[in-house]
């Protein structure tokens, strides 16, 4: 989706079409842009982003405070519109997902022509703009998406692939982070092109152990599969900055925002959880992850940030380093009030599902900022 929780602001108050909108906590409470739109953008805007930073950039941007209930709504619709085309479905976020569409051609058309048809029912049935990438792999096809947003479709197929990865720049690969592309920048290998025919010795000078999966992805290679939810069965959400991001502070409210997302996704969905994974990625594309395992499955808020918290500061400890992503996961799913109940009940845990029972409901109807939690 374009620019999701901005255009579906956008949509629902049409006095702010045309306009540099930003979404997120406000800079009295040290939040950040959640989402900016396209508007936004030319000013240097990005997700992640220190609110006051962002209104520092463009003093004339309208600040919303996340409404995590109506995006989750938003995000059902579309889901529906993608079950009509295919059930392989691998959600990456609240706002994007891959697709696998190999099964459905016969009777829906070529890939183009699914995608178009996802365009347009998402557009007629909620006025938003969805951009499109099809592509015979997943790298393409993520590639593709960003090429021409907003509301894009690129098709990428074996036959034009290295046309179009050629002139791009390096850091479009993924596993090239700014640290990596600066060093290939000083070899004078500026393309994915040059990357591409450079001797394998000297590239993995600086990709080191990475060089042959890189080199892979440079050929548009790419032999993972989609993942449908109903193998995966978790529910995450994650971002991936614009900008290396090393303060403490930020990330854990980045990670925060991602775990009220996922919070509220599993009580939509009467699930609750039993592990919390951490998806940490470093500057220099080493992904790692850090999990929890709970005694007892939840879904309240306080009871999954608190495991999330636990986990990321045991990692920033450890490590601290800049990061390109944060994600965060929950996993280890069950139908809400089942598995093996406890003799004596928690009677916090009680009190946490009310509080988050009320906050579900005044955010629903007037944003996240309506209510904080202490």
């Amino acid at each position: 989706m374009d620019a999701f929780y901005a255009s579906v602001e956008q949509r629902d108050n049409p006095a702010l079409k045309g306009k540099p909108v930003l979404v997120g906590g406000t800079p009295e409470q040290r939040g950040v842009v959640a989402a900016a739109s396209y508007e936004a953008r030319p000013f240097g805007i990005h997700s992640a982003m220190p609110m006051a930073q962002a209104l520092r950039l463009c003093p004339a941007a309208t600040v919303l405070p996340v409404r995590m209930a109506k995006y989750v709504e938003v995000s059902r619709q579309i889901r529906q519109i993608l079950l009509t085309c295919t059930s392989q479905i691998e959600p990456i976020s609240i706002d994007e997902a891959f697709l696998d569409v190999t099964g459905s051609v016969s009777l829906l058309g070529s890939a183009e022509t699914i995608a178009a048809r996802i365009k347009t029912q998402i557009r007629e049935q909620t006025e938003l703009t969805a951009s499109v990438g099809v592509a015979p792999n997943k790298f393409l096809a993520k590639l593709g998406s960003d090429l021409e947003k907003p509301d894009g479709l690129v098709v990428i197929t074996e036959g034009n692939k290295q046309q179009i990865l050629d002139p791009l720049p390096v850091s479009r690969i993924w596993g090239i982070g700014k640290v990596t592309a600066a060093a290939l920048h000083r070899m004078g290998i500026l393309t994915i092109e040059q990357l591409r025919t450079a001797s394998v010795s000297t590239v993995r000078m600086v990709l080191k152990n990475q060089t042959d999966a890189i080199l892979r992805l440079a050929q548009g290679i790419d032999d993972r599969t989609v993942e449908p939810e109903h193998t995966s069965k978790s529910i995450s959400s994650e971002e991936t900055f614009a900008t290396d991001i090393q303060n403490k502070d930020v990330l854990l409210q980045v990670l925060w925002n991602q775990v009220e997302e996922v919070a509220q996704r599993l009580r939509a969905e009467n699930l609750q959880a039993r592990t919390i994974t951490l998806k940490i990625r470093h500057r220099d594309f080493q992904t790692l992850t850090r999990s929890s395992t709970m005694e007892q499955p939840t879904n309240t808020t306080k009871r999954l940030w608190e495991e999330a918290r636990l986990v990321f500061l045991r990692w920033h400890k450890s490590s601290g380093a800049a990061l390109r992503l944060l994600g965060f996961g929950a996993s280890g799913l069950s139908p809400e009030g089942s598995g093996q109940l406890l003799l004596f009940a928690d009677p916090q845990e009680k009190k946490d599902r009310e509080v988050d029972r009320v906050f579900d409901q005044i955010r629903d109807k007037y944003g996240d900022d309506a209510m904080k939690r202490g």
